[in-house]
């Protein structure tokens, strides 16, 4: 079939919207109609020329919402009409890690996914000289249609609106790192680095979890309205305080009965290794936790003294939430559709396909927390 899709063709590149090819699902796959996509950073990481893994031509998009047009043979728990999410972490539900519920990270197509094929390790878009387009992250939401593995989809509620159930994949990173992977407690004291899409997410996680002090961290001071909107208490602008941002957060958080200070949880939200380190030294002596939610780039090395991890801090990498995808996605989207999280307020622009450009250049400009486009 033909459809419409934003191809990456080169790194640093804008994207080119253009007609192309898809051929329909094979053994085990499904064919979605996108209903509306995510704009993310990730993407903007993946087509730039810093992620000296990046391949193309690919199309990009992982973060989508919308319904189930045909399925391959094999498929048994989707049919056609079906309301899905894409998951650029699929749970295969047969691999040792999916059947220990320790972790959400599967191996039954993880190394085809990351070569942005599909497990067949062939591709299913090309263009229409016949040369080959590459997958995203398995998903490929910036097309008016995509084929994805069964495993790769969680099927949701019909009365759940596209447009907003979109960017589920950015809220569960963010409120499953809070949850699923520090286990925060009520009355605990926390800290988030970077307010971008994920940050302001871990935000309304912690409020979720009953979080007494939430601190939040960014270098741009227009943040702040963003995080108290989503359940901050404090905000810090490390270009506006004096000396060790490490020791203003420990000062913090110190009170007449803890004269150690420090939070019980931290969360890094940026991917930048100086911040996972200052993450890590802000959390309290004896049980801090620091949650790494960023990818730093290529060849980046976090370093922390000894000292910090032996006195009893812990760092806890976090891949999507440490979410089971088709398990724990449908119940976040009805924790949306109760009303005890906040998706509305995190979408800033609504774009058409042809417009996905200036969505990149709106979050450059931090002008955007998430673009969304509805096709």
């Amino acid at each position: 079939m033909r459809t419409r899709a934003a191809v990456a063709l080169e790194a640093g590149k804008p994207l080119e919207v253009m007609d192309v090819n898809l051929e329909g699902p094979t053994t085990g796959e499904v064919l979605v109609e996108i209903k509306a996509s995510g704009v993310s950073h990730s993407d903007e990481f993946t087509i730039s020329a810093a992620d000296s893994e990046g391949l193309f031509p690919v199309i990009l998009g992982h973060e989508g919402a919308g319904v189930v047009l045909e399925v391959g043979q094999g498929v048994t728990t989707l049919k056609p009409g079906d309301h899905v999410i894409p998951l650029y972490t699929p749970e295969c539900r047969r691999c040792s890690c999916s059947l220990s519920r320790k972790a959400n990270i599967q191996r039954a197509i993880r190394v085809t996914q990351e070569q942005k094929v599909m497990p067949d390790r062939t591709t299913r878009f090309t263009m229409r000289n016949g040369t080959p387009i590459l997958h995203c992250m398995g998903c490929s939401t910036f097309a008016n249609h995509t084929v994805l593995p069964e495993m790769a989809l969680a099927k949701v509620r019909q009365d759940a609106p596209f447009e907003k159930i979109c960017q589920i994949g950015c809220v569960t990173t963010g409120v499953g790192a809070v949850i699923n992977t520090a286990k925060v407690e009520i009355g605990s004291k926390a800290v988030v680095f970077g307010l971008g899409g994920i940050g302001l997410n871990v935000i309304q996680g912690l409020k979720l979890a009953g979080a007494e002090m939430i601190i939040g961290v960014d270098p741009d001071d227009d943040r702040q309205r963003w995080g108290e909107r989503f359940g901050m208490t404090h905000f810090v602008n490390p270009l506006n305080i004096e000396g060790s941002l490490v020791q203003h957060i420990v000062k913090m958080t110190k009170t007449q009965f803890d004269q150690i200070g420090g939070a019980d949880y931290s969360f890094d939200c940026t991917g930048d290794a100086k911040v996972m380190r200052d993450a890590l030294e802000c959390t309290h002596r004896g049980w801090g936790v620091c949650v790494v939610t960023g990818v730093a780039p290529a060849g980046a090395e976090t370093q922390a003294r000894s000292f910090q991890l032996v006195a009893g801090r812990m760092w806890k990498g976090s891949t999507f939430g440490s979410t089971r995808g088709r398990t724990d996605v449908p119940r976040i989207v009805e924790l949306y559709m109760e009303g005890r999280i906040q998706l509305d307020p995190m979408i800033t622009h609504y774009l058409t396909l042809d417009e996905i450009n200036a969505g990149f250049d709106l979050m450059r400009a931090g002008k955007s927390i998430r673009p969304v486009v509805l096709y």
